[in-house]
């Protein structure tokens, strides 16, 4: 292979540059083309070294090669964490009120808390402490718990994560609804606190209680009000639970049934609303007139055995078991 060549030409001089081109062969060869004309530089002869940096689109200017080397962020480690300066917390009001203390650094996770804490960065004097007059002690006891260990109790355990951990404080089935209003509380306070991930995960909770009919009117009225009404993620399985098991479980919960209707009539509504959507979409895919008539007989066992097993069956937003009784 030849020896390239470096020539210096006078300004307005034309050189002939050389292309090389592959063959056949694994010698390349030369072909020779005229490049326009460039002025050459005084201070080119000199021995410092530029490079051609590409612009946008083919055009090249000339300049200095600049490197840059982006160092990577320190890995900030739980005893960071711990090393950060501890804040009280003064959960509740009057005889209920307590006082809890977490790590300022763990806390400001939570957009709430991170401007609470800059509120108290603000004025010196004032002590490091944030009010919660209105919260529920134990969801704040379940959030602490979920940002220095990433879980709250019970925790969600097997392979796939699809039953909770035993309780033996709790009775197997919820009479009441205490247990699913315990994670509907860790709901409605992560949203208040701007946690998201902890707002799904006590979401994902509520459907592995095993309740009875009044639970579930305990915590369709816990959800109903206390949450947005744009909040579908959470208001619409209540109400797909219900518009499906209905006619099954308001009687074993009648009055409580009838009382959440007129409380909540937007509850009614939803309900309401899921039920006549159902039936609709069943009259279209009714048989036609031809038909009709022999699959009557058939069509009406087919029913009964549906309605009969949709209090465990299809359509349920919840995938936990219910207890009838």
């Amino acid at each position: 292979m030849s020896t390239p060549e470096i020539n210096i030409l006078a300004p307005g001089e034309a050189t002939p540059t050389t292309d090389v081109e592959m063959t056949s062969g694994d010698a390349p060869t030369e072909a020779t083309a005229t490049a326009p004309a460039v002025a050459a530089d005084p201070a080119s002869t000199t021995e410092n070294t530029q490079e051609t940096l590409p612009t946008e689109g083919n055009d090249t200017v000339s300049g200095e090669k600049e490197e840059t080397s982006t160092a990577p962020p320190a890995r900030v480690t739980f005893l960071d964490y711990l090393k950060s300066p501890i804040v009280e917390l003064s959960v509740g009001q009057g005889d209920a009120l307590a006082s809890l203390t977490a790590h300022e650094a763990l806390l400001k996770q939570s957009p709430y808390f991170l401007e609470a804490c800059a509120k108290s960065d603000e004025d010196e004097k004032s002590p490091r402490r944030i009010d919660l007059p209105d919260e529920d002690l134990d969801a704040v006891g379940c959030f602490l718990e979920y940002i220095y260990t990433g879980e709250y109790f019970p925790r969600k355990v097997g392979d796939t994560k699809r039953r909770l951990e035993e309780d033996t404080s709790a009775p197997d089935f919820d009479e009441d609804g205490s247990q699913m209003l315990k994670h509907a509380r860790v709901l409605t306070l992560a949203e208040k606190l701007g946690m998201p991930q902890l707002k799904r995960l006590a979401h994902s909770k509520i459907h592995y209680v095993q309740s009875t009919a009044r639970g579930e009117i305990a915590y369709a009225r816990y959800i109903y009000a206390n949450t947005a009404r744009e909040d579908a993620a959470v208001r619409t399985p209540v109400a797909k639970f219900w518009a499906t098991r209905s006619h099954i479980l308001r009687h074993e919960a009648e009055s409580e049934f009838r009382n959440m209707c007129l409380e909540y009539p937007q509850f009614a509504y939803d309900v309401l609303e899921l039920v006549l959507e159902a039936k609709e979409h069943s009259t279209t895919a009714a048989p036609g007139p031809a038909t009709r008539g022999a699959a009557s007989t058939s069509g009406l066992a087919e029913g009964r055995e549906r309605r009969d097993s949709s209090a465990i069956g299809p359509g349920s937003a919840r995938k936990r078991a219910r207890h009838q009784g």
